[in-house]
C-alpha cells in the first residue's frame, strides 16, 4: 500500500480513523522557512469535526504536535514529523458492522485487495485520514506564500441542486468562512444549510461541488506529457475521500464549444504576456500560463446513511442494516480544507521542480532569511 505522495516535496501519511492517532512526515521542505505550529493548527481547525450542526458530532480537538524538522520557528531541511491523536473514537459503534459490506464504502474492495481490514470507521479509507494531508498542506501553503506570495482558496459552489454564483476573482477567505457551509454566496448558503439539515433528519446525505482557485502563479509550472500540473493535481484531488471528478477551467463544458469559442486570446498586460479570458483554467499543455489556476472537484453524497439498506456479509449472506454513529450528512464543508491542502501540496512540489536554477535561488533566499531574521 502506497502512503506517500509527491516528488521534491513529498509527504507520507499514517494512522487510522479509530487508531491511536494520525500524522504525516514531510520530506523535501527547504531549510529556513518561517513556520509556527499555529499556522498548522489554523488549517486543522478548519476541518476538525464537531464544529457545526451540519457536520459530524464527533468531537476531536485535532491538536497537532510537531515532532521534528522545525527549530526556533524555522524549518531545518530535515524530515518534518507531525502527529494528531484521536480523542473521541467510539469504535463500539462499528462492532455489528465488522462482517457487513456497507454500500458506498470501501469495506468490500479493501477485503478483496488485502484480505483483512480495520472495520472501525473505515480505517485508512476514512475521511479522517485527510488530517495528515491538511497538516502537510499547511506547510506547503507557508512555502508558497513565502516564495511566490500565493496559495489555494477553495469554497463550496454547489450542494445537491443548489448552485452558487460568484465572481471567483473577488472571493475572499472571509467570505468563505462567513457561514457553516463555506459558500461565499449569501443568497444560497442558507438554502444549502437547510438542504443538508433536511437530508440529515431523513437519515440521508447530499453531495456537490467545490471550486478552487490560485491567483498569482508564475508561468511555466508543470511539464508536458506525464508530469502535467493538471495530471498531478487530478491525482492528488481524486485521492481525497469521496471525490468523484476533477475538472480545470470550463472542464467538460469545453466539449460543447467550438475552438474559436474556447481559445483564450493572448494580450499584453502591463508589459507581460497574459490572456483576455481564462477558459483554460490557467493551464496550457500541462503548464501554468500566468493566469489564475482554477477548477472544480465533485464529491459524492456521504456513504453512511441512517436508513435501511440492502447488503451482504463477508459470509455471502444477504441482509439489511441501518447505520448508527456520528457522520457528516454532507462532506463538502469539511472537504474545503482538504482541497486547499492537496492543491498547495502539488504546487509546492512543482515549484521545487521548476528548474535547478530556480530551486537553488529559492532555497538560497530562504537560507539568507534564516541567517538575517
Amino acid at each position: 500500500m502506497n502512503n506517500s505522495f509527491g516528488q521534491n516535496f513529498r509527504i507520507t501519511t499514517f494512522g487510522e480513523s479509530h487508531g491511536t492517532g494520525l500524522g504525516v512526515v514531510i520530506d523535501g521542505c527547504p531549510a529556513g522557512l518561517p513556520l509556527q505550529t499555529s499556522q498548522i493548527q489554523e488549517e486543522l481547525d478548519l476541518r476538525k469535526p464537531g464544529t457545526s450542526k451540519i457536520t459530524t458530532s464527533r468531537k476531536e480537538s485535532d491538536q497537532v504536535q510537531v515532532l521534528s524538522g522545525v527549530f526556533e520557528g524555522r524549518t531545518l531541511g530535515t524530515s518534518i514529523g507531525m502527529v494528531i491523536y484521536n480523542g473521541d473514537a467510539k469504535s463500539g459503534h462499528y462492532d455489528d458492522l465488522k462482517d457487513l459490506y456497507r454500500p458506498g464504502h470501501a469495506d468490500f474492495t479493501y477485503d478483496a485487495r488485502f484480505g483483512f481490514r480495520d472495520h472501525r470507521g473505515g480505517g485508512r479509507a476514512s475521511n479522517r485520514e485527510a488530517v495528515g494531508r491538511v497538516a502537510a498542506g499547511a506547510v506547503a501553503k507557508a512555502l508558497l506564500q513565502e516564495l511566490i506570495g500565493t496559495s489555494c482558496l477553495s469554497w463550496v459552489e454547489q450542494v445537491h441542486g443548489i448552485q452558487a454564483t460568484v465572481d471567483m476573482t473577488k472571493v475572499t477567505k472571509e467570505m468563505v468562512e462567513s457561514n457553516d457551509v463555506r459558500c461565499p454566496d449569501p443568497s444560497v448558503s442558507g438554502a444549502m444549510i437547510q438542504a443538508i439539515l433536511g437530508a440529515k433528519s431523513a437519515g440521508d446525505s447530499l453531495g456537490g461541488q467545490i471550486q478552487f482557485m490560485v491567483p498569482g502563479l508564475p508561468a511555466g509550472l508543470g511539464a508536458p506529457v506525464f508530469d502535467k500540473l493538471t495530471a498531478d493535481l487530478a491525482k492528488g484531488l481524486m485521492s481525497i475521500p469521496a471525490s468523484r471528478s476533477v475538472s480545470f477551467g470550463l472542464g467538460e463544458k469545453a466539449g460543447l464549444l467550438k475552438g474559436s469559442e474556447h481559445n483564450d486570446p493572448f494580450v499584453l498586460k502591463n508589459e507581460t504576456i497574459g490572456t483576455s479570458t481564462n477558459r483554460s483554467g490557467g493551464v496550457l499543455g500541462g503548464m501554468t500560463n500566468g493566469e489564475p489556476l482554477w477548477g472544480h472537484v465533485s464529491f459524492k453524497p456521504t456513504a453512511t446513511l441512517m436508513i435501511d439498506q440492502q447488503t451482504v456479509t463477508s459470509q455471502h449472506q444477504e441482509t439489511h442494516f441501518k447505520a448508527r454513529g456520528r457522520h457528516d450528512p454532507c462532506v463538502l464543508p469539511r472537504a474545503v480544507p482538504n482541497v486547499d491542502a492537496m492543491v498547495n501540496l502539488v504546487l509546492a512540489d512543482h515549484l521545487l521542480r521548476y528548474s535547478n536554477a530556480t530551486v537553488d535561488r529559492l532555497k538560497g533566499a530562504l537560507a539568507i532569511k534564516s541567517t538575517n531574521p
